[in-house]
């Protein structure tokens, strides 16, 4: 048995009940086997890959507020902190009823390597509760954000744990996350990003996740001497990602026909009105399907099936394993060719190994959606130097940090004699940054 393979399995051994875990620990192990068998006994030695996926530290809490009736509700709060060997934890908060400690540490490993890959000095970590935002008052979600950082913040700061928003945490929650963690810290510091612009958040922090995916695309598109321009895409999910992903993809020539959110899609052949869908959604925090009733000639679907709309490009934006494999085959028969994740892995295994096996080009999350918290670590050094830049040095910030990405893995890839397979290459090379950080600080 193979050291990856042995990994693996203590993996699953100490961590049951826990499969999203295990999914994000095989999906990398099997990407570095190459690695590893190059250096096995150096690896194994320092124990290097079981000290990989054991994260530093798991903080769990419970957070208690009170809800609008007077009834004291109680949820469960978390942060793993996962590996600080290149910097400060970095990564989100997530607020969802489905939120649990195998997803927040499936999370946080991955943000260990995405974090790597920004060639930023950030580590990687992630967090969250079970608390749905949805059909609470502003009071009830400022009562509930104050309780639960009231606890984290004993375990964060500015150059320890930097969180940032995730689903469910947006401008509103960070704000009151970041004036609660002031009024019991007595600290003025760069502690969360993803803060509103009064308060030393950084322009183009919203857009940048949907940003980054587009300008990766691109990148990957001008290698083979494609573009944007003309082209049929597919966004999923109708959140912030999904939101600017559109908008980008729609300013670089190409059309976007198809949206969802958790009830259903909407398509509409003549390109997706984006001022509507911010209405709709930023504005009003209503359901997709409000769209059709507002553009003549669109069309609203109740349930799954986005996939099914024929499309050049598909951007997976909404939530993890939200693409199947029976998705991906009804996308590579209608003659899509490249699939781009803006969600953390939206695509499940067995859909990107036929992806890629059926003439796909697949770019994986921990790549392509790392604009986000590439511009939260320029967030960072913005509050550090106590400045602001502007939104064109931002963006060009961004856009060089994404294809500075996309170099990185398709150069890792080619190395190890596995080209075009950027699944790998993004592995391989935010390892590669990782374990030689590792070695250098010694057993820690």
């Amino acid at each position: 048995m193979s050291y990856t393979e042995e990994v693996y399995e203590r993996v699953v051994a100490q961590n049951p009940g826990e499969p999203e875990f295990h999914q994000a620990v095989k999906e990398v192990l099997d990407s570095l086997k190459v690695v590893i068998d190059r250096n096995e006994e150096k690896y194994r030695s320092l124990s290097i890959l079981e000290r990989l996926v054991e994260p530093e530290r798991i903080i769990s809490f419970r957070v208690p507020w009170v809800d609008d009736n007077g009834k004291v509700q109680i949820n469960k709060g978390y942060r793993v902190q996962f590996n600080s060997a290149i910097g400060p934890y970095k990564g989100g908060l997530r607020f969802h009823p489905t939120v649990n400690q195998s997803i927040l540490k499936f999370l946080g490993f991955e943000q260990v390597f995405k974090n790597s890959l920004t060639g930023l000095p950030i580590g990687g970590g992630k967090g969250g509760s079970n608390f749905d935002p949805k059909g609470k008052s502003d009071r009830e979600i400022m009562a509930f954000c104050q309780s639960f950082m009231t606890e984290l913040s004993k375990y964060i700061g500015a150059d320890t744990d930097v969180p940032a928003g995730d689903i469910g945490v947006g401008g509103r929650e960070i704000g009151y996350l970041f004036g609660q963690y002031k009024r019991v810290r007595d600290l003025y510091e760069g502690v969360l990003t993803g803060k509103g612009l009064t308060y030393g958040g950084s322009l183009i922090r919203t857009e940048a996740t949907g940003y980054g995916v587009v300008y990766i695309l691109n990148e990957l598109m001008q290698s083979r001497n494609d573009s944007l321009e003309g082209k049929t895409v597919v966004v999923t999910g109708s959140g912030n990602v999904a939101i600017y992903a559109v908008q980008k993809a729609t300013q670089l020539g190409a059309k976007v026909v198809a949206m969802c959110d958790s009830n259903g899609y909407i398509y509409d052949p003549n390109g997706i009105q984006l001022d509507v869908v911010k209405d709709i959604k930023e504005v009003k925090r209503g359901r997709i399907k409000e769209y059709a009733d507002r553009v003549e000639g669109a069309v609203y679907t109740e349930g799954v099936g986005i996939w099914n709309i024929k499309c050049d490009v598909y951007l997976p934006c909404a939530t993890q394993n939200e693409l199947d494999v029976d998705g991906v085959k009804v996308l590579a028969a209608n003659g899509c060719k490249y699939i781009v994740e803006g969600a953390n892995m939206p695509t499940t295994r067995e859909a990107t190994d036929y992806a890629m096996a059926n003439g796909i080009f697949f770019l994986p999350g921990k790549a392509a959606n790392a604009g986000g918290v590439a511009t939260s670590a320029l967030e960072m050094s913005q509050n550090s130097q106590r400045l602001s830049w502007t939104s064109e040095e931002v963006d060009a910030k961004l856009h060089q940090i994404m294809k500075d990405i996309y170099a990185k893995i398709d150069d890792a890839a080619k190395r190890y004699d596995l080209k075009d397979n950027f699944v790998a290459g993004a592995n391989i090379a935010g390892f590669e940054k990782v374990v030689d950080a590792m070695i250098a600080q010694g057993i820690v």
